[in-house]
């Protein structure tokens, strides 16, 4: 991911560390594929298909990799159209449609601008009542509390809140718009 825009970062690298957590033993076999994947990010494609398959079944778990993926991507504040291909490609390999990938895109970058009913993952034909489930059920899955008890690490707790808060901001123009 650091690689995608031709340039690994200092805060991408810090991005990394804060995400993916490594056991002591470890560090040296990681930054060792680390620095090997800093060269050239050919064959992610490969890692892509193994993770998918080893968590076949968790969509949420691909959705937490995908999520901490983009992380490291807005780490230092540029969202190269790179970046974007390259996590395109990634969610394309777990099995995530376009329209999906565009939901998880909006809550990250530039949230702000987007357009609320994508960042919530809905169309503006949605009725108020379905609207207002759907949001809860978004709050519950992505909630720090519900990504706690899930077992994830702090890192992914801390993006569940930004996540959480890109949810709440869009619900709240949603909300205004139609007066409920």
């Amino acid at each position: 991911m650091a690689k995608a825009d031709g340039v690994v970062t200092c805060d991408e690298v810090i991005a990394f560390k804060e995400v993916f957590k490594v056991p002591e033993g470890e560090m040296e076999n990681v930054s060792r594929v680390f620095n090997f994947a800093k060269q050239n990010i050919v064959g992610y494609e490969t890692y892509a298909n193994q993770l998918a398959a080893l968590l076949k079944g968790n969509r949420k778990l691909l959705e937490d990799v995908l999520e901490g993926l983009f992380h490291i991507a807005m780490a230092d504040g540029v969202f190269h159209p790179n970046e974007e291909q390259f996590l395109s490609d990634v969610a394309e390999h777990f099995g995530f449609t376009l329209t999906e990938f565009s939901y998880i895109k909006a809550r990250h970058v530039g949230s702000a601008k987007c357009d609320p009913y994508e960042v919530l993952g809905i169309t503006p034909e949605i009725d108020d009542d379905t609207l207002k489930r759907h949001y809860r059920k978004l709050v519950l899955e992505n909630h720090p509390d519900t990504m706690i008890a899930r077992g994830v690490p702090p890192e992914f707790v801390s993006i569940a809140t930004r996540k959480v808060a890109a949810i709440n901001a869009a619900n709240d123009v949603v909300a205004r718009e139609r007066r409920i």
